[in-house]
Parts: C-alpha cells; structure tokens; sequence
C-alpha cells in the first residue's frame, strides 16, 4: 500500500531531476556540448525551429561543435540565432559547415559557472522538497479521512523522507560532478 501511495510523488521528483539534467547540461562549461544549442531557434520559413531539427550538429573535437543544416539556405538564418542567442560564441561559417569554437573559461567565469550550478542543485531540491511537503498533505488528509490508519500514516512519512532523500543525494552529486566538469577546465 506504502509502495502506491508514494510512487505518484516518487515519479515527480524523479521530472524534477529530469529538469536538473537538462539545465545542467545546458551550462556551457567550456567543452562542446551540443545541448548549448537546445533553446536557440532557427527561422525555418515562418516557424521558430531548434537547430537540431533543421542540422546536424555534432561534436567535432572537444571544444569545438559543427553544425551542418539538410538545407543549405538556412546557413545565414542558423548563424543569425547563434549570433543573437545568450551562448556567447561567435560561429565561423564556410558556406555548408558552421564551427562553434568554445574557449576555456577563465577562472572568474568557472567561479561563476559554480555558483550557478548550485543555484540550479538548490532549486531543484525545492523542488523535490515541495513534492515531498504536498505528499505529506495528502496523507494526512487521507487520515483525516479515516481512509488509512495512525501506522499506516506513519509508515509513508517515513517512505516519503527516504525517497526525498534519496533524490536530495542525487541532485548534490549531480551538481558536485558538474562542478569538477568546471573547474578542470
């Protein structure tokens, strides 16, 4: 009974760590990683479009990601997004490949890079917390209900504070390895 209770909330702290992942993967730490490119959109006639949907985009070498668009009209529209997104890198353009070169941070921006990480580790432990608060609600209103027992109530406090702490674990090692990422550069 504890185990079904628990999963809905289990699952969603599970989407909150999904979303660490993504925005993790999105701070450009100085290697090539075509995830920097995720949120920057391509004018495909009329439609704002993500680069990977209309290029190739693969990792060349450690800093440095190509981007080969199917149709080579779109050139100039890809290097206009990347100029005018919040990535910060110049492309080179040779007409039917784009190079992203990525430079080493300098230790001011990996300092900074760091403390981003933990902003985004903290609030994806609001988050987890936040879902374990609402999960506590509800079996207390369950309860008050009569619809589970003293014990029984008990019993998925106790299974909600592991889950919760599990994934708490899990968003600080997540961002611990990110911070090494950084800093190593």
């Amino acid at each position: 009974m504890a185990s079904d209770s628990t999963k809905v909330y289990s699952e969603k702290m599970e989407g909150a760590l999904r979303h660490l992942t993504r925005e993790l993967g999105a701070i450009r730490a100085g290697r090539a990683n075509p995830a920097v490119l995720d949120k920057v959109q391509v004018d495909y006639y009329g439609t704002p479009t993500p680069i990977n949907q209309v290029a190739a985009v693969a990792v060349a070498e450690a800093r440095i990601l190509t981007i080969s668009p199917w149709d080579p009209a779109l050139m100039r529209e890809i290097e206009k997004a990347i100029l005018t997104s919040d990535i910060g890198i110049n492309p080179t353009n040779d007409g039917k490949l784009m190079r992203l070169v990525f430079p080493s941070p300098t230790e001011e921006r990996r300092k900074q890079l760091g403390k981003d990480v933990m902003k985004l580790g903290e609030d994806a432990k609001v988050a987890v917390r936040n879902i374990r608060r609402d999960a506590m609600e509800d079996f207390k209103a369950q309860k008050k209900k009569s619809e589970i027992t003293e014990d029984d109530l008990k019993d998925l406090e106790n299974e909600i504070q592991k889950i919760t702490d599990k994934y708490t674990k899990e968003i600080d090692k997540m961002c611990e390895t990110k911070n090494k990422e950084i800093m190593e550069l």
